[in-house]
């Protein structure tokens, strides 16, 4: 047989002495416990949780010391915070420990949480001493988030003498009831800054990379350049905005090229994450790549020369001679050459000769460069040359022996070069790996051209 749940609500049954009894019990308790909390509330006091868990500042602060002692500086922040929400502390106090908790979150490598608290020590008490700290270690945060924009009007208001106008308040553009600010503005810059850079990060220090980043944000403070920026930004926007709007995201092809895109974007992506965490290089490593290469970095010998360019080789030969019998080169360049781009410097060619290149303003001119690196500086060779613009008088003004660079002067070079091949290493090691796990067969063979079909043998006849 099934039994039946019974929603009902049991009957009352008359209650006998017992239950009279209990009842009147009861409610002297709840007169008594009333009356006790009239009375503690009037004396100013209040049932709470002891401080820090039970713990006195004195057991917490020795709590913190022994966590931050063994490195574990998120939960040392976690138990000043536990003890700031169970005990009632003045302004002051409530601002050095939330300054502690900020330094303690900034060595955990927690950089947005640390300023946070350090805002948080500035709003509760001003504390003349810390100023200064809390200014640094913002700062130091800041640089460490990678965030240089968000830092550049944080130091603008921590300098301005007007508190109540915020440093990247003013408006820039509108959308309809939208506004955005120029600090808004700058954000996005440095986030495509930072998508740009995202790919190379894998052939760079985070040194380089941070490098990178400044000098990109530094050229993209030019007024003309930020506005050119707002206006591709606002075009994308409003564009997205009316495509959403015509649901142009639910239409089966948009769908294949957003997934195609998706797909895209996942793959670098996890390629890049896997650059990152294989690749690392020392300073040994760097010295070791150099040693191992030093050939690819010599300078080859090199040369710094004047000339005079003349249509005919008659009018050549005069200033030849002219020169020869002490003419200044410089005088005559300005008085007859017909380089228009060098005359006006005596002939001089910014550029250097190196042996084995092209010769800088006059061509590939091999007669004259064998010429060159044949003679001794300073100098003034002793015929012109015909080329193709004309006829050349040369004068070799330095020259400098091949040498090879140092470490240091080629640091730059030797570490990109050692980062890309790494990269083309940890590229095919892991792609290899993916195709080995995935069961990845190319059928090589299905891609032969097709055999020729031999000819068919004629019968002979009997």
């Amino acid at each position: 047989m099934t039994e039946k749940l019974d929603f009902c609500l049991p009957q009352k049954e008359p209650g006998g002495l017992a239950t009279g009894v209990l009842t009147v019990l009861l409610l002297v308790v709840l007169v008594f416990l009333a009356a006790a909390n009239v009375v503690l509330t009037l004396s100013g006091r209040k049932f709470a949780p002891a401080p820090g868990g039970g713990l006195s500042a004195d057991r917490v602060k020795d709590l913190v010391s022994k966590l931050a002692q063994r490195n574990l500086y998120p939960q040392a922040a976690a138990a000043w915070q536990d003890y700031l929400a169970r005990a009632d502390l003045a302004g002051p106090e409530q601002a050095r420990i939330q300054f502690q908790i900020g330094t303690l979150l900034e060595k955990g490598g927690l950089y947005a949480d640390a300023i946070e608290h350090y805002y948080r020590s500035e709003a509760v008490g001003e504390v003349k001493d810390l100023g200064p700290q809390i200014n640094a270690h913002v700062k130091e945060c800041f640089e460490r988030l990678g965030k240089f924009s968000a830092l550049r009007y944080e130091l603008m208001d921590r300098t301005s003498l007007d508190a109540a106008q915020p440093a990247g308040g003013k408006v820039v553009a509108e959308i309809g009831p939208e506004k955005i600010t120029e600090a808004q503005l700058d954000a996005r810059i440095e986030e495509s800054i930072g998508d740009q850079l995202a790919p190379m990060k894998a052939f760079m220090t985070p040194e380089q990379v941070a490098d990178q980043k400044k000098r990109a944000l530094e050229q993209a403070r030019d007024p003309k350049a930020k506005q050119e920026f707002l206006q591709g930004w606002l075009a994308q926007e409003i564009l997205y905005r009316q495509a959403l709007q015509d649901k142009l995201s639910d239409r089966p092809e948009v769908q294949r090229v957003v997934h195609e895109l998706t797909r895209q974007a996942l793959s670098q992506q996890l390629m890049n994450e896997q650059l990152a965490a294989k690749i690392h290089v020392t300073d040994s490593d760097l010295q070791t790549y150099y040693a191992a290469n030093k050939d690819k970095y010599v300078e080859p010998e090199r040369a710094k020369i004047s000339h005079i360019l003349v249509k005919e080789e008659g009018p050549a030969n005069d200033l030849l001679k002219r020169l020869k019998d002490g003419g200044d080169f410089a005088t005559i360049a300005k008085e007859s050459s017909q380089d228009e781009a060098t005359k006006a410097n005596g002939g001089r060619i910014a550029e250097e000769v190196l042996k084995g290149a092209p010769v800088p303003g006059i061509g590939e001119a091999n007669e004259i460069k064998a010429s060159i690196f044949a003679a001794s500086a300073p100098a003034l060779l002793d015929k012109p040359f015909k080329t193709d613009k004309g006829w050349e008088i040369v004068k070799v003004e330095e020259k400098h022996a091949q040498r090879q660079k140092t470490f240091d002067e080629v640091r730059q070079q030797v570490t990109m070069q050692l980062l890309r091949q790494k990269r083309e290493e940890v590229q095919r090691d892991y792609l290899k790996e993916m195709m080995d796990q995935h069961q990845v067969v190319i059928h090589t063979s299905a891609f032969a051209p097709a055999a020729e079909e031999a000819p068919k043998e004629t019968p002979s006849k009997p």
